[in-house]
C-alpha cells in the first residue's frame, strides 16, 4: 500500500499510522546513532590507553652502544601468555625491506604483532604521529593497536613502538548497549505511538459524538444537535442544525402547497360530479367518469408528493406494534360476519420496539391496505409478522389462506386499477397505493406465494431504531 492509498482509511487509522512510521523513522536514526556514539567513546578511551603504553615504550627506551634497550614495565597482564595486552619495538633494516623485531612483550608468547602493509606506509609518512588501527593477533583475536615511529638519539634507523589490546571487550559492551537501546527505544516508540492514539481518540471525541447525534437526527430520535461543543467544531453545529431547520420549513412548505393543490382541485371535481349527478345522460355519464378518474389522479399523486416530503425528514417515528393492534382488532370486527358468520382470525406478531420511520398516517395507510387485501380474500385466517431485518430496515410480511393468485399475476396485482376479481367489492387501487406509498419510501413491495396457501405480500421499509 502507498502512502497516498492512507485517504482511504479512517483519519485516526491514518493519524496513528503515520505517527507510527514516523517514530519508528525517527527511533531507529536515534538508536543507531547512539550506539555508534557509544561505539565511538569506547575506542578512543581505548585508544587513549593504547598512546600511553607507545609513549611509555618510546620514553623508557635507551641505546646503548648502538644497541637499542627496552624499558622494563610493570604492566603485569604484558608478562602473562596470550593475555590480550601486548607490546612490540621494530626497527627498520637497512635497505628497506620489512620490519625487524627488537623486542616483544612476553605476552605474545611464541606470536608476532604483524603490521598490515597499509598502516606501515602510514607511518613512515607520517613519522612522530601515533596511529591507531585494527589488526589480528594471537589466536586470531581482533586487537586494536596504537603505533608510533620515532628516531632515538644514537640509534641510526627508526624505530616503531606498537601497543595492542584484545578490543573484544569493547565490541561485547557496545553490543549490549545497542540492545539496551534498543529495547529502551522499543518501549519509548510503544508510548509514543499509545501517547498518540489516546490523543487522536480524545481530540476527536467531539467529532464522533457529532456524528452520533446526526445519525440520531436522521433516525428519528432527535430534531437537532443538542450538545456542547469545542469552538473549533461549534460553526459547524450551528451550520447543520440551520440546514436542518431550513429542510424542515422546505418540506412544511411543500405540504402547505400540496394541502392548497388538493383543495383547490377537489372541490371543482366535487362540483362538477354533483353536477352531472343531477343530469342523466350520456354526457353526463363521460363527466362523471373522467371526473373521478381526475380525483384519483389528484389523490395518488398528491399521495405521492406528501410522501416523498416526509421521507426526506426522518424525524418521524412510528411505533409499529399498537398499529398491528388496531389494524387486526378493526379488521375481525369488519369482516366478523365473513365464511358463514365464522369471521376472521388476524395473528399479528411484532417486537415492541420495532419502529417505522415515517409518519403514522402513512405506515395506517401500507399495513391497512395489505392487511385489508388479505381480509378481503382470506377463507379465515390471516398472518401479519414485522421484524427489524437490518439496522435500516424492517419488513412486514402479510399472508392469508386464500385462493392466492398465480406467479404470472403478480406483477399485474401492483398496477392502478387492476382487480383481480370483479365479483370483490374495490376499486383496485390497494396494492398500488402500497407499492407507490412504500416506493416513496425508498422500500418495496413483493408477491409471492404463502405458507398458509394463499399470497404473501412482502413490505420492506425504513426503520428507526428505537
Amino acid at each position: 500500500m502507498t502512502m497516498w492509498d492512507l485517504s482511504k482509511r479512517s483519519l485516526v487509522r491514518r493519524l496513528v499510522l503515520l505517527a507510527g512510521i514516523w517514530n519508528l523513522v525517527v527511533l531507529l536514526v536515534a538508536g543507531v546513532f547512539l550506539t555508534a556514539q557509544f561505539r565511538d567513546a569506547a575506542i578512543r578511551r581505548f585508544d587513549q590507553s593504547l598512546a600511553v603504553l607507545t609513549d611509555d615504550l618510546y620514553a623508557g627506551s635507551t641505546v646503548e652502544d648502538g644497541v637499542l634497550k627496552a624499558p622494563v614495565l610493570t604492566d603485569i597482564r604484558a608478562t602473562r601468555a596470550y593475555s590480550g595486552r601486548y607490546w612490540t619495538i621494530f626497527d627498520q633494516p637497512a635497505g628497506g625491506g620489512g620490519l625487524n623485531v627488537i623486542e616483544r612483550s612476553r605476552s605474545l608468547f611464541d606470536s608476532d604483532l604483524m603490521i598490515p602493509m597499509e598502516q606501515s606506509e602510514r607511518l613512515m609518512s607520517e613519522s612522530g604521529k601515533t596511529l591507531y588501527f585494527d589488526l589480528k593477533g594471537p589466536q586470531n583475536r581482533p586487537l586494536r593497536a596504537a603505533a608510533l615511529l620515532a628516531r632515538l638519539p644514537g640509534y641510526p634507523r627508526p624505530v616503531v613502538f606498537i601497543a595492542a589490546e584484545d578490543r573484544s571487550p569493547i565490541d561485547a559492551d557496545a553490543d549490549r548497549f545497542g540492545r539496551i537501546t534498543t529495547v529502551a527505544l522499543v518501549i519509548l516508540g510503544a508510548g509514543l505511538i499509545a501517547a498518540v492514539v489516546v490523543q487522536v481518540r480524545v481530540g476527536l471525541l467531539p467529532l464522533f459524538r457529532l456524528r452520533r447525534e446526526v445519525a440520531s437526527v436522521r433516525r428519528g430520535k432527535a430534531e437537532k444537535l443538542e450538545g456542547a461543543y469545542p469552538e473549533e467544531l461549534e460553526p459547524l453545529a450551528v451550520e447543520l442544525n440551520a440546514l436542518l431547520s431550513h429542510n424542515q420549513e422546505v418540506v412544511e412548505r411543500q405540504r402547505t402547497h400540496v394541502g392548497n393543490l388538493a383543495h383547490a382541485l377537489k372541490t371543482p371535481l366535487s362540483v362538477m360530479l354533483t353536477e352531472a349527478s343531477q343530469q342523466p345522460g350520456g354526457l353526463a355519464d363521460v363527466v362523471e367518469r373522467q371526473a373521478q378518474t381526475m380525483r384519483e389522479q389528484v389523490d395518488h399523486h398528491l399521495r405521492r408528493a406528501r410522501a416523498a416530503a416526509r421521507s426526506q425528514t426522518s424525524g418521524e417515528r412510528t411505533p409499529v406494534e399498537p398499529i398491528l393492534d388496531e389494524l387486526a382488532v378493526t379488521l375481525e370486527r369488519i369482516f366478523q360476519d365473513k365464511s358463514e358468520g365464522r369471521g376472521i382470525e388476524i395473528d399479528w406478531r411484532c417486537p415492541e420496539d420495532l419502529c417505522f420511520q415515517g409518519e403514522r398516517q402513512d405506515f395506517m395507510e401500507l399495513a391497512g391496505n395489505v392487511m385489508e387485501n388479505a381480509g378481503k380474500w382470506c377463507k379465515g385466517k390471516v398472518r401479519a409478522e414485522a421484524v427489524a431485518s437490518s439496522p435500516e430496515q424492517m419488513t412486514l410480511t402479510v399472508d392469508d389462506d386464500g385462493p392466492g393468485l398465480p406467479p404470472d399475476r403478480w406483477s399485474d396485482a401492483l398496477k392502478r386499477g387492476q382487480r383481480m376479481d370483479e365479483h370483490t367489492p374495490g376499486s383496485g387501487l390497494g396494492l398500488s397505493i402500497v407499492d407507490e406509498l412504500a416506493r416513496a419510501y425508498g422500500g418495496s413491495v413483493t408477491l409471492g406465494a404463502s405458507p398458509l396457501g394463499g399470497l404473501r405480500v412482502t413490505l420492506v421499509l425504513p426503520r428507526s431504531e428505537g
